[in-house]
């Protein structure tokens, strides 16, 4: 039985032309063979895997050939090739810089420089793992490589060229590689298992090219595991089966789920990936790539950018047709946060379970933060009860048609008085008006088309009609004599008392609203919330979590709109409970607020306080 030899070693390549992914090296170092302007250090360095090492005995073959071909390669027939083929050649010498990485080791290297080659035109010293070399290896190197014989020739490897000194670096011609891209690999896998005669699917080999990131060697070596495993035979199954991928198509059902925000499906998705045996990290690393992928198909000039095999690629771009921007950006950002709070959580399972529950809801947090479609900044503060004001207008001077200096007034309220009525605002100016209730006022205004002017009758009180004179009347009935033909006179509303009956259908009403936009939590918590009357403008909400507490706060502001308009009355507010049997365990730094932190913190080291009063500091809360 012939011994097996690995596909890395049995397709390695022989000449420049056959590099996968490098034609930017190969191409140049044909060049300098053929016009002779060859250098006497080279330095290559990039990712493993890539062909440096490879290229580096193509290169020390070559420059020794007798035979050059007009491009630049080896004859291959020659006495020289044919001893390099064999291993045979004294004049090329590899050394393993990992394990001869000593300064006497180098010593030795340089004391072999001198002796010029028997046959042959270059000696060429190839440093595999060049930066593994100690300091004073590095340092004994230096004169020779800077100042070689003409007939020495350095060819460095490495992966980590950062480790390698300036002064080394300086010295050699440095030829960055790079990583293999997927379609390379591929294509060179199926002129193996076409050579090889083995029957694979091109799904399967594109699985193979993304596992192997870049690095050829790794894919020939996942190949011929496969091959062994499916007996000659790679279909996309088993391929996911052996290399232990999480197939795609659960991360489309999870999408699909997160963004219903369907948590219970979700969750139990997860739990059956989670029984297949893949781990919390897989899933986070595996759905923050899905994402990526589905940002790079929204638009179809980065759609080119895809990372994945052809098959999804339709799929793909379906999907992110669906999906907004700022969700894929904020899912991005909380897996991200995720998988790096992943090694320091105790509890693997549910780290990952709280990160799929922020983004079944982050629908919801993204519409918080959109005000007339425009993304906006909220700052966090300690507590915060947002506050809805109208601008009303004062009753002075109120010029209702600039054109035709329209003022409003009203008659005299001095029987003693015969000349004109004084204005409005002198009757106004008289009254105390509530600061609570800005609609106790309402500024006459007149619209182009349909003019209306608004006016509480109860709010500026004037003398009745007596029954003798008659010459007092209301403001109401003095807008109606004198301009209840031009313009529609309304009397605003009174507000009604505040009531359980009709505050419980407000409240209701907006639940059901809620669940009709696709908010499942906020509209639970507005179901199971407890309603309390404390006086004509105050309600309390009773909820049973700190969670709950936070989706009735987001909707606080549209809730009102409702009920100041259902009762006529803008000063009612509410407060939110929380039960005190219910209450969440919240952590201290939490409950505190921004000054109750830096006191605490000044308590504990007084160096703090210390420093802010010697510096003169001051502290913005």
């Amino acid at each position: 039985m012939d011994n097996f030899v690995v596909s890395a070693r049995k397709y390695r390549p022989q000449n420049f032309n056959t590099v996968v992914g490098q034609s930017h090296i190969t191409t140049t170092l044909k060049n300098a063979i053929l016009n002779n302007h060859l250098a006497h250090a080279f330095l290559f360095c990039g990712p493993r895997g890539v062909g440096k090492t490879t290229c580096a005995r193509i290169l020390a073959k070559t420059i020794n050939c007798t035979n050059i071909t007009k491009d630049g390669e080896a004859c291959n027939a020659c006495d020289s090739c044919t001893s390099f083929e064999k291993g045979a050649s004294l004049n090329i010498h590899e050394l393993d810089a990992a394990s001869n990485n000593s300064v006497d080791d180098i010593r030795t290297l340089v004391d072999q420089v001198r002796f010029a080659p028997q046959a042959g035109k270059y000696k060429v010293y190839i440093v595999d793992e060049v930066h593994m070399l100690s300091a004073s290896a590095f340092n004994a190197f230096l004169k020779t490589l800077e100042e070689p014989p003409a007939h020495a020739i350095f060819i460095l490897a490495t992966t980590e060229k950062h480790k390698i000194l300036p002064t080394i670096l300086s010295r050699c011609q440095i030829f960055d590689f790079k990583r293999i891209t997927s379609n390379d690999t591929v294509e060179h896998l199926e002129e193996i298992i076409g050579k090889e005669h083995i029957k694979a699917e091109r799904n399967a080999l594109q699985l193979i090219a993304q596992k192997s990131e870049g690095c050829m060697r790794d894919a020939l070596s996942i190949l011929d595991k496969i091959v062994s495993f499916s007996n000659g035979e790679l279909t996309y199954k088993n391929t996911l089966e052996h290399l232990n991928i999480l197939d795609e198509e659960y991360f489309f059902k999870l999408i699909e789920y997160l963004t219903k925000q369907d948590l219970t499906k979700a969750m139990l998705l997860y739990d059956e990936i989670n029984q297949k045996g893949f781990e919390g990290d897989m899933v986070l690393s595996g759905l923050a790539s899905f994402i990526r992928n589905l940002l790079v198909c929204k638009d179809p000039a980065s759609a080119s950018l895809l990372e994945s095999i052809e098959g999804w690629r339709e799929q793909y771009i379906s999907t992110a047709k669906e999906i907004s921007t700022p969700y894929l950006v904020s899912a991005l950002n909380i897996l991200n946060e995720a998988e790096i709070q992943f090694k320091l959580a105790r509890n693997k399972r549910l780290h990952v379970e709280m990160a799929i529950i922020k983004l079944n809801f982050l629908a919801q947090a993204i519409e918080l933060s959109l005000e007339d479609n425009q993304i906006i900044k909220k700052k966090l503060v300690d507590a915060h009860y947002p506050i809805r004001l109208k601008k009303i207008m004062p009753l002075s001077n109120v010029v209702v048609n600039a054109e035709a200096k329209l003022v409003i007034e009203t008659p005299s309220t001095t029987k003693a008085q015969a000349s004109p009525t004084p204005s409005i605002s002198n009757t106004a100016s008289s009254e105390q008006v509530p600061t609570r209730n800005p609609e106790t006022f309402a500024a006459p205004t007149i619209k182009p088309e349909v003019p209306a002017v608004k006016v509480k009758s109860s709010a500026i009180p004037v003398p009745t009609p007596s029954s003798t004179g008659g010459s007092n009347k209301n403001l109401l009935s003095v807008l109606q004599q004198k301009y209840g033909k031009e313009y529609d006179i309304e009397e605003v509303k009174e507000a009604i008392p505040l009531g359980m009956e009709i505050l419980k259908s407000c409240w209701d009403e907006y639940a059901v609203s809620l669940e009709a936009n696709a908010k499942h939590a906020s509209s639970g918590t507005f179901k199971v919330a407890q309603l309390n009357i404390i006086d004509a403008t105050h309600f309390t909400v009773t909820v049973g979590a700190l969670t709950a507490q936070k989706f009735v706060e987001q909707e606080r502001m549209n809730v009102l709109e409702i009920v100041w308009d259902k009762f006529q009355n803008r000063a009612i507010q509410f407060d939110i409970l929380v039960e005190a049997s219910e209450q969440e365990d919240v952590p201290l730094h939490m409950r505190l607020n921004s000054k109750q932190k830096y006191d605490r913190i000044a308590e504990q080291y007084p160096l703090v306080r210390d420093l802010k009063n010697r510096c003169n500091l001051e502290v913005f809360f």
